[in-house]
């Protein structure tokens, strides 16, 4: 019994590092795609079909996106302490300052590329601001690290749910007009990455 418990427990560990590994992998790669802070064609193309949806879809978007900041680990991780899952709540508690010193003081000071207002021509702007540095998403690096965090104590059903909430929120940013899809991609491998790390040396 002990065996087969330190043989799964050592199997998730593992998965985690070789997970968050590939995803800060994805983040360089998305980091030299988005170098000089252009905004490709294909990318271009991608924003566009979501960012011109009907205006019908705005409230949905706009409640989605709540899910991505800042606060919403913290109420988690007062929940988690409610349950009494210690090492949950601790995950939970980093998710916040760790996101804001990898997002602002390693991939912005690396990356500088502006939002769609500046980047690309006629986009439509919902409630967003027109300028300032776009990558990555910082909810979208809460919204996936919440997912990723989290996983291990859901069941199959509701860990899917988790991820594509957390895809919700990135689609609800390009909608908005806050952020081009690579902003949104390089916040939800670095939020995965960050998950996996806070698993690994929380437990």
């Amino acid at each position: 019994m002990w065996m087969g418990l330190m043989e799964t427990t050592y199997e998730r560990r593992t998965r985690d590092l070789v997970v968050a590994a590939l995803s800060v992998a994805l983040v360089v790669v998305c980091s030299f795609i988005v170098a000089g802070g252009r905004v490709g064609a294909i990318e271009r193309a991608v924003f566009r079909a979501i960012n011109e949806l009907p205006e019908a879809f705005r409230p949905v978007p706009f409640a989605f996106q709540l899910l991505g900041v800042l606060v919403v680990p913290l109420i988690a991780a007062v929940v988690a302490l409610v349950f009494k899952r210690w090492r949950l709540a601790i995950a939970l508690a980093l998710v916040a300052p760790i996101k804001l010193f990898v997002e602002k003081q390693i991939i912005k000071e690396l990356v500088d590329r502006q939002r769609p207002g500046t980047t690309i021509p006629d986009a439509i702007l919902r409630d967003v601001s027109f300028r300032g540095p776009a990558f990555p998403s910082g909810h979208a690096i809460i919204a996936f690290a919440l997912a990723t965090i989290l996983s291990p104590y859901l069941s199959r059903r509701w860990r899917v749910a988790a991820y594509v909430l957390a895809v919700l929120v990135c689609a609800g940013r390009v909608y908005l007009g806050a952020h081009a899809p690579l902003d949104a991609v390089a916040g939800g491998a670095a939020g995965v990455a960050i998950g996996c790390v806070l698993n690994f040396v929380v437990g």
